[in-house]
């Protein structure tokens, strides 16, 4: 064997050695990112859930218009697709065409038709209406418009109030996301606590919680919202309104996990390393945050994975059949719920687009779940 070759095995087995070492001294946290990398279709997902996450954060950049914004111009009008051919020929640049109003000489409604002749070009980082980007950051500049500041652009058209259907979708985007967020991190805290307790100290504590768990989960969800709907006051706020329907989501959402948490730490209360803590005088408290929790932390993240979905679809449900938020508040149940007629199926089907968001975004949080869930299985491999 010539020295090169010895040397390149050499160099090949040093570096194996150094992968085992990495490995085997890798935390639980980095071993489950790297199985999680490998899980294709979870990455993908969490992708397209980071890239809704963003246009929803930065609505008021992304969005051409404000929520409630109209073109009296253009009402019910027809999705306005950027081109760069026409009859008259290419353009290198983006362009739509001008739009002229006629009257149906059916129905005698004002109607906007698109004028060939005219043509009006895409630009991007635009001055448009003034907003605030996240609340706080003055600006009038857009993601994207028009070289004509006296026509508007509306990618997705828009509604019988002539509100541009993109711009409204963005915001709606932020506020269901935000309150599957919100509500999910609310009852995942109660359930940590309740079930944690219930667990832990068994007995009497536990019929008694387990008891109250039971209520809760019998409780019929839409006569509640029924009542709670009609108790709100109609002078609150549209704000007040979103922090009661996220309150009311987080409230009723944990018993599920609660009682999953109980039954882990029913069943490893007793091993070694817990009764070890418990001589050693540690307390409660850190005996089931320290100890007991982390054994089956990669359970706790799948479960509360999974929950997205259902926050974001109940609240979606809600709002669809008009016991959630409110308008002048849009959220993707808001605007579906003005889709809810056969007009719009014949007349204006680009309404519907809201849904496919609601589709894609549960779809990916359970992708995302499938794969955090091998990814946590040292048993499964990610496919």
């Amino acid at each position: 064997m010539s020295d090169a070759t010895a040397n390149a095995l050499s160099k090949q087995e040093e570096k194996e050695r150094q992968q085992r070492l990495k490995y085997y001294s890798a935390s639980q946290w980095t071993l489950i990112w790297w199985r999680f990398r490998r899980h294709k279709a979870a990455m993908v997902a969490g992708v397209i859930l980071g890239v809704m996450a963003l246009l929803g954060i930065f609505a008021e950049f992304v969005a051409p218009y404000g929520p409630t914004t109209r073109d009296t111009q253009y009402i019910d009008g027809a999705p306005q697709m950027p081109k760069f051919c026409d009859q008259n020929g290419c353009s290198a640049r983006p362009f739509i065409h001008g739009v002229s109003t006629k009257r149906d000489p059916v129905t005698l409604r004002a109607i906007s038709v698109p004028d060939p002749e005219k043509r009006v070009y895409v630009e991007f980082f635009v001055q448009g209406e003034r907003t605030k980007v996240l609340g706080f950051i003055p600006t009038n500049i857009h993601l994207f418009g028009l070289s004509d500041p006296d026509a508007k652009l509306h990618l997705w058209g828009t509604d019988d109030l002539g509100r541009d259907v993109f711009s409204r979708t963005m915001y709606a985007t932020r506020t269901s996301l935000s309150i599957g967020v919100i509500g999910v991190l609310i009852s995942f805290v109660l359930a940590l606590a309740i079930g944690g307790v219930a667990g832990y100290a068994g007995g009497m504590t536990d019929n008694v919680i387990q008891r109250v768990t039971e209520v809760v989960r019998v409780v019929p969800i839409i006569p509640l919202y029924m009542g709670l709907a009609a108790a709100m006051p109609k002078e609150w706020s549209t704000t007040q309104v979103y922090f009661a329907m996220t309150l009311i989501l987080g409230l009723f959402g944990w018993p599920t996990l609660a009682r999953r948490i109980r039954s882990q730490l029913l069943s490893i209360r007793g091993e070694d390393y817990v009764v070890a803590a418990r001589l050693a005088g540690a307390r409660p408290g850190r005996i089931i945050g320290q100890h007991m929790l982390p054994s089956f932390t990669s359970f706790i993240i799948v479960d509360l994975v999974i929950s997205f979905p259902y926050m974001i679809l109940s609240e979606t449900a809600l709002s669809f059949v008009g016991l959630g938020l409110r308008p002048p508040t849009v959220s993707w149940g808001v605007l579906l719920q003005q889709a809810q007629s056969v007009r719009v199926i014949e007349q204006t089907p680009w309404l519907f687009i809201p849904a496919l968001f609601v589709v894609v975004a549960v779809l990916a949080f359970t992708v995302i779940g499938d794969g955090l869930r091998d990814a946590a299985d040292p048993y499964s491999e990610a496919k």
